[in-house]
């Protein structure tokens, strides 16, 4: 099975797909590598939060503090959107392809007629092909993108406990 064979036969939107998930996947390696770094170094991110909290009423600190943590929080979902939008446009490129591929064959056989199969067969390749190609992107970056969200909602959790932690505390 000869990968860049179905992707030149897939074309254009095959190329988009395959760019897609280069993108994709470098975006999720680089936010899980983030995120078990973010889990390794929580005593860092507490304390950047609550060094920027002013030692006022306790209530304020922890108003500042959630607002600070989501502010920071911010920063570790950049990216994220990116890969939920490649699991949701790959299908439709897939679908995309398809369409395009069927057009092609009922065009093939609007010109040359019933008679050769392999004219109308090689439009409805072209329509498998590239929706196989849509899905082949799309489940890993869905499944990708909900395990980086889960992995993101634990360590807000776990700041957010420490933190409160600490401002309760006095330290």
């Amino acid at each position: 099975m000869d990968i860049m064979y179905y992707i030149d036969k897939g074309g254009v939107i095959m190329y988009v797909l395959l760019a897609l998930n280069i993108i994709g996947f470098t975006i999720m390696i680089v936010k899980f590598i983030q995120y078990m770094l973010a889990k390794s170094k929580t005593n860092s991110i507490v304390n950047e939060v609550y060094n920027g909290i002013s030692k006022s009423d306790l209530e304020i600190q922890s108003a500042l503090s959630k607002d600070m943590l989501a502010e920071k929080m911010v920063h570790y979902e950049r990216g994220l959107s990116t890969v939920r939008i490649i699991a949701s446009i790959a299908p439709l490129l897939g679908l995309l392809g398809t369409v395009v591929g069927v057009l092609g064959a009922f065009e093939a056989i609007s010109k040359q007629g019933l008679g050769d199969p392999s004219v109308f067969a090689s439009g409805i390749s072209l329509a498998l092909i590239t929706t196989v190609g849509g899905l082949i992107v799309a489940i890993p970056h869905y499944v990708g993108y909900n395990y980086l969200i889960g992995m993101l909602d634990r360590i807000e959790v776990s700041v957010g406990k420490e933190m409160s932690y600490k401002i309760y505390k006095g330290k």
